[in-house]
């Protein structure tokens, strides 16, 4: 019998190189308290939300590497919460990619990138930056944490509206025995029975810390069987200092 809930399992699961890794979205979701989420970013191309990001200083934003996709111009929208609304005075601003030299989209490890504003943003009631985290410890199994974006909804649209959802950490040797190729850069929450919580890009946050980036998801995306990966911000701190210079 476990051997065939292996089996089972195994076809459900997103493979290297596979469109299964899909960008997920918040399903099941609540709006956020307008600009309780201060450090979030929506990553646009051509005008429309594209990813999420998240601010973690007054010049950089972080997101995954997998929303970047070459020759395509994108923006960052900063201190916005309802995207449509015009009246928020969002700020919108070019950004430049700063990609991790060893992400390959073939397996998403590695799935981290800086977008650079052009100047320093200061910080307001609507604009502010999150904390990362000092080191590279793991996060203790059913950890409550959350997830926020304008990621694609229960009706497969995106919101115009920052919606957020709560997320439990999973336990390491639990999720490496369901995804065989999670590195130790990688990390998994769950919610079951609400599916895609994420919001590719954005900030896994646990006690006011962003602890891991949305990297990929389920497939197929309802499937409440398997969990959310992340990308591990506390095993990047070489590399996240050399970029900003500081954590």
């Amino acid at each position: 019998m476990a051997f065939i809930l292996l089996l089972l399992l195994a076809a459900l699961l997103p493979h290297p190189g596979n469109s299964a890794r899909v960008k997920v979205g918040i399903i099941n979701g609540t709006e956020a308290k307008p600009h309780s989420r201060p450090y979030m970013v929506s990553v646009q191309k051509d005008g429309q939300h594209h990813c999420g990001g998240f601010l973690v200083s007054d010049q950089y934003v972080m997101s995954a590497a997998h929303c970047w996709e070459e020759n395509e111009k994108f923006t960052a929208v900063l201190g916005a919460h309802d995207l449509s609304n015009s009246n928020e005075n969002a700020i919108n601003m070019a950004v430049e990619p700063k990609i991790h030299e060893n992400y390959h989209r073939e397996n998403y490890d590695w799935d981290i990138m800086f977008w650079k504003l052009p100047e320093a943003v200061k910080k307001s009631k609507t604009v502010s930056w999150i904390s990362i985290p000092e080191s590279n410890e793991e996060i203790p199994g059913d950890t409550v944490c959350s997830v926020a974006g304008w990621g694609k909804t229960e009706s497969k649209t995106s919101s115009v509206r920052l919606l957020e959802t709560e997320t439990t950490v999973m336990d390491r040797t639990k999720c490496e025995q369901i995804y065989l190729q999670l590195t130790s850069r990688m990390m998994c929450a769950m919610h079951p029975g609400k599916p895609c919580q994420g919001d590719s890009g954005g900030p896994l946050v646990c006690n006011d810390v962003a602890v891991g980036i949305v990297s990929f998801g389920r497939n197929p995306c309802e499937s409440s069987i398997l969990p959310e990966v992340y990308v591990k911000i506390g095993a990047y701190l070489p590399w996240i200092k050399k970029i900003i210079g500081k954590v």
